[in-house]
């Protein structure tokens, strides 16, 4: 093998084995990047500072205000009891039929996160009464955190057109695309995924009954429900969620920016990083527009909850602090790969993947470059940035060449980012089970199915297109 590659293999591996370790990705992403540039030839400092530092600045420069944004709306839901009282309306009003208990565990995940609440904000609110709800029925709770992960990690997360979530953002900066970009593609991705995974969820919990496996006995993270606690109406806890869904669409399809509104930005001295074209960032700015309109709607609704300005203030901080080490872990792994693409083994790399013409188009050469990333740096959302930094503009000129357009680029980036993402070493599956009180042992190979279901999904999806020219 060609040293050039060997190296970019072992920081890769370095990479992998120290965040499963426990290691974080914020310090070992640059040691790992700076060790192989060392390798082959490049000087230490500068590959650190400006090769590594100068494209992690980029990325939170573009989405810093999403990731704050995002995670104080979550934590202003988590606090007020909001989000908590639209979970605890579907699980226990669905009932207690096994088909039904799935069907609300999931649509309570998948309806939180499609109005923009954080992913691991849900787990938090829909575990105490996805838990209540399977022992009472004295159903097995390992079955739980796959529920949750079918509402609230697939395709809410990257499938559905319009889904506030990071890994339906990323895509619009490479490809000048929207929110809503490939809406029949996630569409139909959407309909695969729930409808193949929920079927299996509930032929799981059906034969486990079958058996007579029961509750278990779970002594760890419990939940204790208070009878008597006042919980939020349904109909006042869709509010927020309601608010950043409209808001959103609204800016996005009926709001005009004018063309010409960075001009002056961009011949100003001292303003560095201004985006090229108001197309590269007016989804960005739908976003942030809709999220602050859902906080305010939220600190409205919730107002109870929270009774003092002191209160209100220890929840948005909280919110914007907790934000700093998400942005951090991405931007980590974008400047890695900043600093993996100019090494001279990476050209050989990006031929191999650029090689891959089956359909004659770049879907394939994409979703497996995502997936693979995702895979290995164990995020979604870190892995596709890594890819569509090194290879977007590739595979947008491949797909120019042949009349086809940015959108579904756009869409089987997203929904391949969320496939191999949810190996072992996802952080997103640890916090899952933490709050569950469950192993990987006891609950991981449930998941695994729901994640080889969404990486197998994309490639249906291709195939459709290659078919049918679907968008």
């Amino acid at each position: 093998m060609d040293f050039n590659i060997l190296v970019i293999l072992l920081s890769l591996i370095g990479l992998i084995t120290f965040a499963y370790r426990g290691f974080s990705v914020i310090m070992m992403a640059p040691i790992m990047a700076i060790l192989a540039a060392t390798l082959t030839g490049l000087d230490l400092m500068p590959s650190y500072t400006e090769l590594f530092m100068g494209k992690a600045v980029t990325y939170i420069k573009s989405y810093f205000p999403v990731f704050m944004l995002g995670a104080i709306f979550g934590k202003v839901m988590e606090e007020t009891g909001l989000a908590r009282g639209l979970a605890s309306a579907i699980i226990n009003g669905l009932g207690k039929e096994p088909t039904k208990a799935v069907i609300s565990i999931v649509l309570a995940g998948s309806i939180l996160t499609y109005g923009g609440v954080l992913m691991f904000v849900v787990v938090f609110a829909v575990y105490p009464f996805a838990a209540a709800l399977f022992k009472e029925a004295n159903y097995p709770k390992h079955l739980i955190p796959a529920c949750i992960a079918l509402g609230a990690f697939t395709a809410t997360m990257d499938c559905l057109p319009g889904t506030p979530q990071i890994q339906n953002i990323i895509p619009t900066t490479y490809f000048g695309t929207n929110l809503y970009a490939g809406p029949l593609a996630g569409i139909i991705g959407a309909v695969i995924i729930y409808g193949v995974g929920g079927f299996f969820i509930i032929h799981r919990l059906k034969s486990c009954i079958a058996k007579g496996e029961g509750y278990g006995n779970h002594t760890l993270n419990e939940p204790v429900l208070d009878p008597n606690a006042k919980l939020f109406s349904w109909q006042v806890a869709c509010l927020p969620l309601l608010t950043v869904l409209v808001v959103n669409f609204a800016v996005t399809e009926f709001v005009t920016w004018n063309p010409d509104i960075l001009v002056p930005f961009q011949h100003m001295k001292g303003v560095p990083l201004v985006a090229a074209k108001v197309q590269n960032v007016v989804s960005i700015w739908a976003l942030i527009i809709a999220l602050v309109c859902g906080i305010i709607v939220a600190l409205i609704a919730g107002w109870r909850e929270i009774k003092t300005v002191d209160s209100m203030s220890k929840i948005l901080n909280a919110g914007a602090i907790g934000s700093l080490l998400a942005i951090m872990n991405t931007a980590s792994e974008v400047g890695y790969g900043n600093v993996i693409s100019q090494l001279p083994g990476f050209a050989e790399v990006a031929g191999f993947l650029m090689s891959i013409h089956i359909g004659g188009t770049p879907l394939v050469s994409e979703a497996v470059s995502v997936t693979v990333l995702a895979g290995i740096t164990g995020s979604a959302s870190g892995g596709m940035a890594i890819a569509l930094e090194l290879m977007s503009q590739d595979w947008l000129a491949w797909a120019q060449s042949i009349g086809m357009g940015p959108e579904i680029l756009h869409r089987v980036a997203s929904m391949a980012s969320g496939g191999l993402d949810t190996l072992p070493h996802n952080g997103a599956i640890i916090t899952l089970l933490a709050v569950c009180g469950l192993t990987h042992k006891e609950s991981y190979k449930d998941i695994f199915v729901i994640t080889v279901l969404k990486t197998f999904t994309v490639f249906v999806i291709i195939f459709i297109y290659s078919v049918t020219g679907l968008h």
